[in-house]
Parts: C-alpha cells; structure tokens; sequence
C-alpha cells in the first residue's frame, strides 16, 4: 500500500466510524402538502393548520400546494408519482375510498401507491333544508323528513356537490335506510349546491358542517341532524341522524375523513417521523382547538389504524354505490 493511499483509507474509516458518512438528515428542504381540492375547503383548512405544527417539530417549512381537479384524481396522482421524500398528501374518503369504486381508470392506485400516515380529522355533514320548504312539508325534526318523503316519495329534491361525491353517497344511503326516494340534483361543488339550496331551487342537501355552520347561524338553511356517529363540539345541540331518525337509521355515519399519505416509496424511518409528528400535534391543544372551531372532529393515528378504516369504509360505500347505480368509470 503507497504512501498516499493510507492517510486516505483512515480518513474514510475515521468518517465512517463518526457517522459523517452517514444520509443527510431528513427533511433536508421545505416539504409540501399537496391538497387535491380547491382552497378554503375543509382539506385545505386542516392542512394549513398543520403545517406550521410540523414546521417547528420538523425544523423545516411546511408548504400547502393546491391542486385541484378530477374530483381529487390529479393532486392525488402527482403525490402517488413523487420520489423526492418531501411530497405529502392531504387525501381524504375521496380520493382514497370513493373515487376507486367510481372508476377503474384512476392514475393511482390508493393502497399501492401509498403510505398512511395518520388520519387527521373527520368532518360531518350536516343535513340541512331550506326553512320555507321544511315548513311547507311540516318538516321540524329528523322524523319529520323521513314520514315526508315516505308519503310524498319524488317530491322531494337533493342537492350534491356531485355524482358519487360523499354528499350524494349520504344520500344514497339515507334513501336506501329509510327507503324513500328523493330526486337527486347534482352540483360542480357544495357552494353552488348551497346557494341553490337557500334560494329554494333544491329543498335539502348533506353540506358539510363547516360550510353550512355560518348559514344555518344565520337562519338560511335549517339543520336536521349531523352525520357523524357523535354530536359535533361545534353544535352540541344537534342530534345524530342515528339519534334522530328512528330505526331504520341506527348505525348510520357518513363522515367526511381527511388523511395524510406519502408516496409508498417513503424510507420506514421517515414514515415513523412523520407518523409520530403528526399524532403529537393533532393531540395539541392549540391545534385541536383550531380545527374544532371549525367544525372538525379531530383525529390522529397509526398508519395500520387508517388503513383499517379504509378497508372498512370501502366495503361500506362499495355497496351504496352498486345499489344507487352511480356509474362505476366517469
């Protein structure tokens, strides 16, 4: 061995043995939470209240990058494609439940392509009418509606933030519960679906509780009952649909989830991180309180507890959807 070689050889074995050698940290730049929906909405809310939680505990910046589109197909697609390590994705029942029953030709494949980090939160829906059509029909409580459209069956009429969006499907599923029959209007998003609704074009939708909280305050909209399977913090006053609506809707629960994914390709130490980071600052109080004022119920779990709730869900809506014919590729 020459002279010059040896001195090189120790360096490298003293670099080794010190760890200098080792992958630089992670994150080692600013990370990005894609939201596949449109800003203001209930996605993009969580993600922007999360963010500067994982910001402090990350040591990095935490950017929200809006990319909506597709009903959430396009945002979702990007993230399942990234190999950067620093892409996340705000994903929800959507992109991770509904649309793969709605379609055999989504550019992702939502458990392949992915890695649960943790559910954040769940936002109800919140059944709601216009109150000069609640009154014309007699309509006061949970009750009311379902004696009213058992006796009136196509008199009354739904609005949607879409075809095969959780709006329609609680629908579907409350028809299908408590087996009336309701003509179904569908909407390019909830606020158009609202505003009709308050006009009294449409006589009831399944808005999100977010979302209709400020009209339903202002006395626009009149609310039924929330479809979780518990009160909303926000409206502790309102029932349950379950609670409401006699036995033909026990068990009911039609939430809207939101989740954290990355690319399936995520290192196991990065996902732990992320993981355990994630549980931290949704269990925090400054941020818990946030999202509730919201409307949201917030969450916070392993990734094999989500992973478990999509495989339930999926059995779930994958029978509304077959028994309401929503079309299965869009």
């Amino acid at each position: 061995m020459t002279g010059s070689s040896c001195p090189r050889r120790a360096l490298l074995l003293w670099l080794a043995s010190t760890g200098a050698m080792a992958e630089p940290a992670w994150p080692s730049r600013p990370l990005r939470i894609v939201v596949p929906y449109a800003p203001s909405g209930a996605g993009d809310i969580a993600a922007r209240l999360l963010a500067p939680e994982l910001q402090r505990s990350l040591g990095q910046a935490v950017l929200v990058d809006n990319r909506p589109g597709a009903d959430g197909n396009i945002g979702a697609a990007e993230v399942a494609s990234a190999s950067d390590g620093h892409t996340l994705l705000m994903g929800s029942v959507g992109t991770h439940v509904v649309n793969p029953l709605l379609s055999r030709r989504l550019p992702y494949d939502a458990v392949k392509d992915f890695s649960p980090v943790s559910l954040v939160a769940t936002v109800p829906l919140v059944l709601v009418m216009n109150p000069a059509s609640a009154q014309s029909m007699g309509v006061r409580r949970l009750s009311d509606l379902v004696h009213a459209a058992g006796q009136q069956p196509g008199r009354l009429h739904f609005a949607s933030s879409g075809i095969g969006n959780p709006s329609h499907l609680a629908g579907e599923l409350f028809k299908r519960r408590t087996q009336t029959y309701m003509l179904h209007f569908p909407y390019r998003g909830f606020p158009s679906a609202q505003q009709d609704v308050i006009a009294g074009n449409m006589d009831l939708m399944f808005d999100t509780l977010p979302s209709a909280l400020p009209q339903i305050r202002a006395g626009r909209l009149l609310a039924l009952a929330v479809t979780s399977a518990q009160r909303s913090p926000s409206m502790p006053e309102l029932p349950t649909v379950e609670e409401a609506g006699g036995p033909a809707l026990q068990g009911y629960e039609a939430s809207i989830w939101l989740a954290l994914f990355t690319p399936s390709n995520q290192p196991a130490e990065q996902l732990a991180r992320l993981q355990r980071d994630t549980v931290a600052a949704l269990a925090g109080p400054a941020l818990r309180e946030r999202l509730t004022a919201r409307g949201m119920l917030v969450r916070g779990s392993g990734g094999a507890e989500l992973a478990a709730l999509m495989a339930a869900e999926a059995a779930k809506w994958a029978r509304v959807v077959q028994l309401s014919g929503v079309r299965a590729d869009r």
